[in-house]
């Protein structure tokens, strides 16, 4: 009777042991998804924030490149208006002497 009690008890252990082991097993799996998942959800985090800070890189660029746009035609501007102004102060110059020239020799 006791062999019988000990092959029992023997059993139950192994019973025991097994789910134990199935216990552990679905701990681990569970721990293992909630890790993926929370990793999942980090990444999908960096993701959005490395969007939004592209995002405003590209807008903080767009706005410094039109900046500097804006400055180069004002001063690609001021240069021509410079340059048709020394162009016709000294056409007046010529205009002025042909002008009185004219005059003074069409009106004898």
């Amino acid at each position: 009777m006791d062999s019988l009690r000990s092959q029992g008890g023997i059993q139950m252990l192994l019973t025991a042991e097994q789910e134990a082991g199935r216990i552990v097993s679905a701990a681990r799996t569970a721990k293992l998804a909630r890790m993926k998942q929370a990793k999942d959800e980090a990444e999908k985090e960096m993701e959005e924030y490395r969007s939004r800070l592209e995002e405003e890189y590209q807008t903080q660029i767009s706005g410094t490149e039109q900046e500097a746009a804006a400055k180069r035609l004002d001063e690609e501007t001021d240069g021509r208006i410079q340059n048709l102004k020394e162009s016709s102060s000294k056409v007046s110059k010529e205009i002025v002497k042909m002008l009185i020239k004219y005059v003074t020799t069409t009106g004898a």
